[in-house]
């Protein structure tokens, strides 16, 4: 017997009682991918088994239904595949060296233990155990950035006020360090992690900022507005890495014998796949970040082919036999 639709029914109404605003049926529908006329059915069959939803109308006229809170309580618990998963993520963090945001998982994961009933606690022991040690997250081999924690905790205070910080920067390319003025907007974490902040002289395009660069930082009493039109994610997507560069179209051709593989790989959110005749593959986005993709078409070596932009095929105009390492 197939439980999708009661499981589904669960879900809505722990949704309902998780959103102070409650969820409307466009709400609804997108989470469960379903129609408005579908949508409507699994409201109607929560507010059945839990009469006390309330029903709330917004500002834009929209109609929203909630769970009071502790309604739904006694039903929640956690599966030991959960809880692995926020600890793993939390040895992710620190794999990382980012401690604040580990520390934070951590205590997530410690708070929610502590609602589990003792026999449901130990019965999941073994099985959590076992998960968060077969993930090996905690072991991974490889360099890790350097992040001084009193930088990374001023800095996020500075974003949640909206407050300029002035702070001392020896960038990669930088003879010296200089004291610089910046408007905080967020971070992008990766093989190094950045800071991505517009200057407050001139506070145009924003700009990213090594973490591991910044050091004696104050946060200033002058605040900012975000500009509305800014998003980190859009920011992101301009380059293939962190390196911002104006963005072009990238075209790459995968043999036969890579493109199993390749399409195994996310590229860049924009990217499009097309299958080729003879089995090869071949695939288009548009991002900055010429060098780093260098960096990256290395490891497939003569398995790839640059077609756009001929700036990067002129870096990768030569063999590059690390194909043969890859598992």
């Amino acid at each position: 017997m197939r439980f999708e639709k009661a499981e589904q029914l669960l879900q809505l109404a722990f949704d309902m009682q998780s959103s102070a605003e409650g969820l409307s049926l466009r709400d609804i529908a997108d989470r469960f991918a379903v129609s408005i006329r579908t949508a409507q059915r699994m409201r109607d069959a929560v507010m059945r088994v839990f009469p006390q939803t309330d029903e709330v109308t917004s500002d834009q006229r929209i109609k929203r239904w909630r769970i009071p809170p502790a309604t739904t309580q006694r039903l929640v618990s956690f599966s030991a595949e959960e809880l692995a998963d926020l600890d793993a993520a939390a040895l992710a963090l620190r794999r990382d060296n980012r401690d604040i945001q580990a520390r934070s998982l951590e205590s997530v994961a410690a708070k929610l233990r502590t609602v589990l009933r003792p026999e449901v606690s130990r019965r999941l022991a073994p099985d959590h155990e076992a998960l968060v040690e077969a993930e090996g997250i905690a072991m991974e081999p490889g360099p890790k950035p350097r992040v001084d924690k009193d930088v990374l905790n001023a800095l996020r205070r500075a974003i949640k006020a909206s407050a300029e910080v002035s702070m001392l920067y020896n960038g990669h390319r930088d003879p010296e360090a200089k004291r610089r003025r910046v408007r905080p907007y967020g971070f992008l974490y990766g093989h190094r992690h950045y800071l991505v902040a517009a200057s407050a002289d001139e506070p145009g395009r924003p700009k990213t900022f090594c973490l591991s660069g910044i050091a004696e930082i104050v946060i200033t009493n002058a605040t900012f507005v975000r500009p509305p039109d800014f998003s980190l994610a859009d920011f992101a997507e301009r380059s293939f890495g962190v390196w911002q560069e104006e963005p072009c179209d990238v075209v790459w051709r995968f043999t036969p014998r890579a493109a199993v593989q390749a399409r195994e790989f996310v590229f860049h959110p924009s990217q499009t796949l097309q299958d080729q005749p003879d089995g090869g593959l071949i695939v288009r986005f548009r991002a900055g970040g010429l060098l780093e993709m260098a960096w990256h078409l290395y490891c497939w070596g003569d398995q790839v082919e640059v077609l756009s932009p001929p700036e990067l095929a002129v870096r990768c105009a030569f063999h590059r036999p690390a194909w043969e390492a890859l598992p």
